[in-house]
């Protein structure tokens, strides 16, 4: 059996946006087709309406 030499050439730098693209269950949770209420998307549109009411709540203690 032969084994793979792990080298400094084996590793592969990617660009900021590409780690992303090839793997975004790593960043967003579960990928699925959006029938689950725990897929990635509801996930990620829950952070954006929890993001935005708290803005707008801090928005209304300035004043």
């Amino acid at each position: 059996m032969t084994e793979n030499q792990y080298t400094e050439d084996s590793i592969k730098s990617l660009d900021w946006k590409e780690h992303i693209r090839m793997r975004p269950g790593m960043y967003i949770g579960k990928l699925g087709d959006g029938t689950a209420h725990d897929d990635g998307i509801y996930i990620l549109l829950k952070e954006v309406v929890d993001n935005c009411i708290d803005e707008y709540v801090m928005g209304l203690e300035e004043y």
